[in-house]
């Protein structure tokens, strides 16, 4: 009976520890983004929302975003590329996501107007995704 026990308590004791470092991972996620933007995740995500960015792409951490119109954006963060034509830096993720056509006339994604403050929040949310 007490080699159960221990057991158990081995894997509940494994499982925190898992639960931990992954919730760490994802703060410090969270501070390097907000570094490299100067925005905020977590308003990166309620501007998300509040724009309707799910309507068209499968969003990690956002409810309902199951979009196939525009591409999954999860991994974002480590790709080569933005819209296909943009190196993956926080100014042209934040071009791209105020003012696409600027960058490409051709793309489906619109002009909605999202502020700088806002760009730079959901730059920051994006570049969470990893």
């Amino acid at each position: 009976m007490k080699l159960k026990t221990a057991t158990k308590l081995i894997g509940v004791c494994a499982l925190l520890a898992f639960i931990a470092m992954v919730s760490g991972c994802r703060r410090g996620f969270e501070r390097e983004a907000a570094a490299m933007t100067g925005g905020t995740p977590a308003r990166g995500k309620t501007a998300i929302n509040r724009y309707g960015c799910a309507a068209c792409h499968q969003i990690p951490g956002v409810g309902g975003a199951q979009g196939l119109v525009g591409p999954p954006l999860d991994g974002v963060a480590y790709r080569s590329y933005i819209g296909g034509v943009l190196g993956n830096t926080p100014d042209n993720m934040m071009l791209w996501i105020q003012n696409p056509q600027a960058v490409d006339q051709k793309t489906a994604m619109p002009n909605l107007g999202v502020t700088d403050a806002e760009a730079r929040d959901v730059a920051a949310y994006l570049y969470t995704l990893r």
